[in-house]
Formats: C-alpha cells, structure tokens, sequence
C-alpha cells in the first residue's frame, strides 16, 4: 500500500518541535516554523511526491542510490531538497529522510551551504549575492540629492 501524507505526518510528529501547517498552499510539516517536508506544489512534480529540504550532497547520492524512488525536476535543481515518490518510498526509509530534513532546518548551515548554494543558482542569483559586499565601499548612487530643509525649492524650466 502507497504511503500517504498521513502516515508522513505520523512520522514527522514525533520528532521534537514538529507541527503541521501548510506551504505554498499543500500540506507540510514544519520545525520552528520552517518547512522540511511538504507535498510538492510544482506542475512538474510527479503526483503524491514529497518534498524533504536536504543538503545538496545528501540528494545526490539518495538520487544515484535509488533513483525509482528519489528523483529532481528542473525546479528543484537549485534547491537543497529531494523529491521522493510516495508510492514507491519504503515505509522503513520514511523516519530517516524525515530526520534528516528535520536536521537540516535545524541544524546550522555552514560554509561550505552558502557555496553549493552559490555554485548551483542561476548566474543572476550570482551577481546579486555578494558575500564581500557589505565590507566594500557604499555604491554612489545616480539619483540627485534631496534638497535640504529649509532650502528653496528649485524650479522646473
């Protein structure tokens, strides 16, 4: 018999903290109030696939493991997370993928997070994050200053 969100929230909600709420509009389950497995909401997900946010690391090698059960979409690439088949995921697997999403929101992220994040998005996310921005110097801005109080208003002509 598939596996359901029912027995993933029966699961889920023994480990500490856990509570259930909904994101992106589909049901999940979230530690602090940040979500480490939901129903996936993408149109390119297959139907009754879960979601678990993990480490990059952790996904490729759930991924090359057993790819019947684990697999990504094209959405999902730039994420840390996996997506897993509810009809052909072992209910035996189920408590540890679900800890080891719980340990991800939990834990810290660490360095080496930030550049595999950095390494995968798209080279747009690239150049708007930029780690040694705030320690360079303040960019000029192009707008002409405000007038200062008290100051006559200058005229259009």
């Amino acid at each position: 018999m598939p596996l359901t969100f029912a027995d993933v929230k029966k699961v889920g909600l023994k480990l500490p903290d856990v509570e259930v709420g909904t994101t992106w509009g589909t049901p999940a389950l979230k530690v602090r109030g940040k979500m480490f497995a939901c129903i996936a909401s993408h149109s390119s997900a297959e139907k009754g696939t879960l979601v678990v946010r993990m480490s990059f690391d952790a996904r490729d090698a759930l991924v090359a493991d057993d790819p019947g059960t684990y697999y990504l979409k094209p959405h999902y690439v730039g994420h840390p997370c996996v997506l897993a088949r509810l009809s052909a995921l072992r209910s035996g697997a189920l408590p540890d993928l679900l800890h080891a999403g719980w340990q991800f929101a939990t834990g810290p992220k660490g360095p080496d997070y930030v550049l595999q994040r950095k390494r995968r998005s798209s080279p747009a996310a690239r150049r708007r994050w930029d780690p040694l921005a705030s320690l360079a110097e303040p960019a000029r801005s192009t707008r002409r200053p405000r007038r200062r109080p008290g100051a006559p208003r200058r005229r259009r002509t």
